[in-house]
């Protein structure tokens, strides 16, 4: 406290600066992994579609620790990931250069590589 500045559990992550529980942020996961729409999936959850499509974006830029979320407390496992991330890129019509770094990272083949160059 003798720098007069706080620091928040939820930076960099797709929970920081929203009001949503991790309970929630995990259905919308498990919603992914079911190839719901945005629009479904704000039907379901009740949250407004441009929130739906800001959590989305949020998880997107943070593929690598929201796989990790998903695999440990949800029990999703990597095939229904990677399923995930391929409707999710398909279906997002525009998506930055950095989004698209991210999904990569987060899909089953990218992890496979990198833990491969580190065991040699």
């Amino acid at each position: 406290m003798h720098c007069n500045k706080f620091f928040v559990e939820t930076i960099n992550t797709p929970m920081y600066h929203r009001h949503i529980s991790e309970e929630n942020l995990i259905l919308v996961g498990k919603l992914l992994v079911e190839k719901m729409g945005n629009r479904a999936i704000s039907r379901v959850t009740g949250f407004a579609l441009d929130t739906i499509a800001g959590i989305i974006n949020d998880i997107i830029l943070h593929a690598a620790e929201f796989n990790t979320l998903m695999a440990g407390k949800a029990k999703v496992g990597p095939v229904e990931l990677d399923e995930m991330w391929t409707f999710v890129k398909k279906n997002k019509r525009k998506l930055t250069p950095e989004q698209e770094i991210q999904i990569s990272k987060a899909m089953h083949g990218f992890i496979l590589e990198s833990s491969e160059v580190q065991s040699s």
